[in-house]
C-alpha cells in the first residue's frame, strides 16, 4: 500500500517516469493499470495500451472488465475506434455490476466510428438510473446525449463530469486529462451554437 502512495505521489508531481517505475512494484494488474496512467501522462499512448492488455490478461476475472474498459476508452481518446470497440465489446462480455457503462461507451465508440446505433435512448437511460452512471459515466452520458441532439442534458451532464474531476484528488484529474478535454471541446462547440 506504501508503494501506491508513493506511486500516486510522483504522478500528481507529474513525474511520470519514476511513478511508472514504483507503480511496477505492486499487484501485478494494478501495477499495470498504474504505470498505464504514468504512460499516458507522459504521452506514451502505446506504453499505456501494453500496459492495459497486461493488466486486463493478468488480472483476477473480476477486475478483467475494469481493465479492458479502461484500454477501450484510451483507444478511444486516440482514435483508434476499431481496437478500442473490441476491447469494449469484451469488457461488456466479461462486466457485471458496471456493464452499463461498458455498453453505453461501446455505443459511444461506434457512433465516433460513423455507425449507427440503435436505442441510443435506452442505452442513456440504463445508464443514467445506475451508479456507474455517475463519475465517469457522466463524461460517456454527456457524449451520448450530445450525438442524439438532446445538448440540455449533454451540457448537464458534461459540466457535471467536469466539475467533480476538476474538484477531485490532482491523480484523477491527471488520469482523466483526454476526457476532461474531450468534455470542454464538446461544451465549447454547443456554447457555440
Amino acid at each position: 500500500m506504501l508503494l501506491r502512495q508513493l506511486h500516486l505521489s510522483h504522478y500528481e508531481a507529474r513525474r511520470f517516469d519514476v511513478a511508472r517505475q514504483v507503480a511496477l512494484q505492486v499487484l501485478v494488474d494494478v501495477i499495470h493499470q498504474d504505470a498505464a496512467r504514468a504512460a499516458l501522462g507522459a504521452r506514451d499512448i502505446d506504453g499505456a495500451v501494453i500496459h492495459l492488455r497486461v493488466a486486463a490478461r493478468r488480472g483476477p476475472a473480476s477486475r478483467r472488465p475494469f481493465h479492458l474498459w479502461t484500454l477501450g476508452s484510451v483507444l478511444f481518446l486516440a482514435h483508434r475506434y476499431a481496437e478500442s470497440a473490441a476491447a469494449l465489446a469484451r469488457a461488456v462480455r466479461w462486466g457485471t455490476r458496471d456493464k452499463p457503462l461498458y455498453r453505453a461507451h461501446l455505443a459511444l465508440v461506434r457512433i465516433a466510428a460513423g455507425d449507427r446505433v440503435d436505442g441510443m435512448q435506452s442505452t442513456i437511460d440504463e445508464l443514467a438510473s445506475t451508479p456507474c452512471g455517475q463519475g465517469y459515466g457522466r463524461f460517456v452520458l454527456g457524449h451520448l446525449a450530445y450525438a442524439a441532439g438532446a445538448w440540455d442534458a449533454a451540457r448537464r451532464y458534461l459540466e457535471a463530469f467536469v466539475s467533480r474531476t476538476e474538484g477531485a484528488r490532482p491523480a484523477l484529474a491527471l488520469a482523466l486529462e483526454g476526457e476532461l478535454k474531450m468534455a470542454r471541446a464538446t461544451l465549447a462547440k454547443m456554447a457555440a451554437n
